[in-house]
C-alpha cells in the first residue's frame, strides 16, 4: 500500500482518547469507514495515539476489519481464522506476516493477469462484445462483494432481486447468441 498522492510520505492520522479520528492532511476529523476508503485507494496513512504518539497502525486496521466482518460480508472463513490463531505463539510465527503478504500480493497480481487475459483473449474477434459483457456482468457480481456495493444499492432505485433478475436474463441472452454462433 505504498501509493500517495498529495503528501510525499503516509497521512497522519491522530486517534485522540475520545476515539475520534483526525486526518492532519485535511484538518478534519474521519471515521473508520474513510479510512477503508483510504486504504482501497491505495493511499498509504498512519494511525498515531494523539497522547502517546505510539503507532497504532496495526490496531486500527485490524478494527477496520472486524467491523467489515460484522456487517455480514465476510471474507474470512472459520477454518483460516482458527489457523491463524492456531499459529499465534508457534515457532512459526514470525514466518506468518511474510508468507500471507507475499500471498496477497500474488493473489492481486493474478487478478489483474486474469482480467487482462480474459479481456484480450477475445480481441478483434467477433466474440469481443460477448466477452466485454461478461466482463461488465463479473465485475458488477464482483462489486457486490465490495461494502460499497450495498451502499450504492441503497442509492439506487432497483432491489438487489431485480439487479440479479436482470444479470440472469442478460446471461441467458448471451448463452442463446453463443449457442446461435456454434451453429
Amino acid at each position: 500500500m505504498k501509493k500517495t498522492t498529495p503528501g510525499d510520505g503516509p497521512v497522519i492520522i491522530k486517534k485522540y482518547a475520545n476515539r475520534r479520528l483526525y486526518n492532519t492532511e485535511t484538518s478534519s476529523y474521519i471515521t473508520l469507514d474513510h479510512l477503508a476508503a483510504m486504504t482501497r485507494e491505495g493511499r498509504d496513512f498512519k494511525v498515531i495515539d494523539a497522547k502517546s504518539e505510539e503507532d497504532i497502525t496495526h490496531n486500527v486496521l485490524t478494527q477496520i476489519i472486524m467491523e467489515e466482518e460484522s456487517r455480514g460480508q465476510t471474507m474470512l472463513p472459520v477454518s483460516f481464522l482458527r489457523q491463524l490463531i492456531a499459529l499465534y505463539g508457534d515457532s512459526m510465527q514470525a514466518m506468518v506476516p511474510g508468507y500471507l503478504e507475499a500471498s496477497m500480493d500474488s493473489f492481486r497480481r493474478n487478478q489483474q493477469q486474469f482480467k487482462s487475459a480474459v479481456e484480450g483473449a477475445f480481441a478483434n474477434t467477433p466474440f469481443a462484445e460477448i466477452t466485454k459483457r461478461n466482463m461488465a456482468m463479473f465485475e458488477a457480481a464482483a462489486s457486490a462483494f465490495k461494502p460499497e456495493a450495498g451502499k450504492a444499492e441503497e442509492k439506487g432505485n432497483g432491489s438487489k432481486d431485480d439487479e440479479i433478475a436482470a444479470l440472469r436474463a442478460e446471461l441467458s441472452r448471451l448463452q442463446d447468441k453463443v449457442e446461435k454462433l456454434n451453429k
